[in-house]
């Protein structure tokens, strides 16, 4: 099946098809070659009048869960923040001389000053200790409750539920480093799903078992307990979110795909800023979570018949002819005519469907057959490299201040500064990538994400606080984009038939990048140097390979294993021949025909 229309040459001239190289069996048949030849999903689409006002419907449907989703993913932030802490000082133990003390005489009699590694005074956190006579004398570690202060938005999380600090401080970053992995074993497990019994079973199973896991977790009773749920939790939070891209991307047209996509990013980001604020209205972890899971039950309306359907684009790409014919029915009828005005048009498409699609496919590709995937591999490879490295890179500018500096910025700052800088580079996105293309963009991203690191990591002594400022900001800006652009990339070039795959393994690598953070905050942040260093020399390592990616912007998307292999990098030399290689410059002006 060809799902693009053919490329013009530089100079304007139609190139001639090129049959791509296919992967072979043993007895020289391709491995990759369809049955049979079948219509283009956006001919079918525009034939039945489907591209109207039902089909927005389903995209509005796909974009609201997107907030409840981002409640839940930065929750974690929240959750798992230690604050300024000390010992409870039980009266009755301490000595005759410090029982009448005044509140600021006792905390300088029980906390000691120490000196840190700038040489200044700081105070110990994690002891007790006497001043008797001038003299100080150590009583051991706290043996009584701990008391907070300085703690923004949440009143009380697991921290100070279970006084996870000190000794136990390792458990909040476990939580996060499971929380984490909870999205990534999601990702994964629920793509394969989505491919297997289709987006919208895969959306419901999340969504049940996301409810499920999130009450869990309100009445944990234990740190293990809490850790175990929430990596569930997450797990299933990733299904809803990987089935809803993935179901809007293919219902969308070419032209369509940017703007709904990015769409759906603005509603994470305002859940994102509205999250703060139920934080702060909140007070207690157990009524946070209660917040964000409960609402999630809505979405199981979504399941009233007809409301929120299958992607008849999958159906169409596994051959499942009279499921597709249903959803496309529901698409026409409420699209604003009358089912007898499209019976016509409609009546025909579904004979020919019925003629070309003549048997069902029983089941995915084999692993075999994706292993000779060379081409989508490729392109898989280095897009999920790319996400990867930006989402790693990105929480190294938040925290450029204190670890260098020794200046700790503020829980407010810092997260508004996080989400603002998401907010602008998913405007940023929308209003440049369809003009210059993904590739271009991509490339920009990533370029300006290497020059904020390296500057900060060679210039930090020369700057002063507003130009770091500046690079700091530059940066979360750059590797956001560079992070949603990838995602958005590796969705198009990827086929129909293993689009959920590979889209949760481009989706995995990203949430792999994420373990950056919490990973430091297991060795108190020793190596966050040498790990910017790296993750900044990788960055210049991706600006390299986006080079070798093919441009998709207004093409269709790959149908079949076959079409994913005919995207191809544009050649280093004029050829004669081409199919769905493309000619575009890295930032070059629309091209109609594309």
């Amino acid at each position: 099946m060809d799902t693009s229309a053919p490329s013009l040459d530089m100079d304007g001239s139609m190139g001639e098809p090129e049959v791509p190289s296919l992967p072979r069996d043993y007895s020289g048949h391709s491995t990759l070659e369809p049955a049979l030849e079948t219509p283009a999903f956006e001919t079918i689409m525009a034939r039945m009048d489907g591209f109207g006002q039902h089909q927005r419907l389903q995209l509005l449907l796909s974009w609201l869960p997107n907030l409840l989703v981002a409640f839940g993913l930065f929750s974690d932030i929240f959750v798992t923040l230690t604050p300024d802490h000390q010992c409870h000082v039980d009266i009755g133990s301490l000595p005759a001389a410090l029982r009448n003390a005044t509140g600021d005489e006792l905390l300088n009699a029980t906390i000691p000053l120490r000196v840190d590694a700038e040489g200044g005074p700081s105070r110990s956190q994690c002891s007790r200790y006497f001043y008797i006579n001038a003299s100080m004398r150590q009583e051991g570690p706290c043996n009584h409750s701990w008391e907070y202060s300085n703690q923004p938005a949440l009143a009380h999380n697991m921290v100070t539920q279970w006084d996870l600090v000190c000794s136990h401080y390792w458990e909040a970053p476990v939580e996060e480093v499971c929380f984490i992995l909870g999205f990534l074993t999601g990702f994964l497990t629920l793509g394969c799903s989505a491919d297997r019994f289709g987006r919208r079973q895969t959306f419901f199973l999340s969504l049940v078992m996301a409810l499920f896991c999130g009450a869990l977790c309100t009445v944990a009773s234990s740190p293990a307990m809490f850790i175990l749920t929430r990596f569930f939790y997450g797990a299933m939070l990733a299904g809803v979110y990987l089935s809803l891209y993935v179901l809007r991307l293919e219902l969308c047209r070419p032209a369509q795909r940017l703007t709904v996509t990015m769409g759906a990013g603005l509603v994470m980001v305002a859940g994102q800023f509205l999250l703060l604020g139920l934080s702060v209205g909140c007070k207690e972890w157990r009524v946070l979570q209660a917040a964000i899971t409960g609402p999630l039950a809505i979405f199981l309306l979504y399941g009233w018949p007809d409301l929120f359907l299958e992607s008849p684009r999958w159906l169409l790409a596994c051959q499942r002819v009279p499921e597709a014919q249903a959803v496309l029915r529901v698409l026409v009828k409420r699209n604003g005519r009358g089912f007898e005005g499209v019976r016509a048009d409609s009546e025909d498409v579904f004979m020919e469907l019925e003629n070309t699609l003549q048997s069902p496919i029983s089941g995915q590709p084999s692993i075999t057959t994706l292993l000779n995937c060379g081409n989508i591999w490729k392109n898989l490879v280095i897009l999920g490299f790319t996400t990867c490295i930006a989402h790693g890179i990105h929480h190294c500018y938040g925290t450029f201040r204190k670890d260098i500096q020794g200046v700790r910025a503020g829980l407010y700052l810092s997260y508004l500064l996080s989400a603002g800088t998401g907010l602008l580079a998913c405007l940023f996105l929308w209003a440049t990538v369809d003009r210059f293309g993904r590739r271009g963009i991509l490339l920009l991203s990533m370029t300006l994400t290497g020059i904020a690191s390296l500057t900060l990591l060679g210039l930090i002594e020369y700057l002063n606080e507003a130009v770091i400022m500046t690079f700091s900001i530059l940066g979360f800006f750059a590797s956001h984009a560079a992070a949603s652009l990838s995602i958005f990339f590796a969705a198009e070039i990827t086929p129909t038939v293993i689009r959920g795959r590979c889209l949760g393994l481009t989706l995995a690598m990203a949430w792999l990048g994420k373990l950056s953070s919490p990973l430091l905050d297991l060795h108190n942040q020793h190596g966050y140097f040498l790990q910017h260093v790296i993750l900044a020399s990788l960055a210049i390592l991706c600006i390299l390979s986006i080079m070798l990616l093919p441009e998709s912007k207004r093409k269709p998307l790959p149908e079949t294993l076959l079409d994913g292999e005919g995207y191809r990098r544009p050649p280093l030399m004029r050829g004669h021949h081409r199919r769905l290689q493309d000619n575009v410059p890295l930032l070059s002006t629309p091209n109609q025909a594309m």
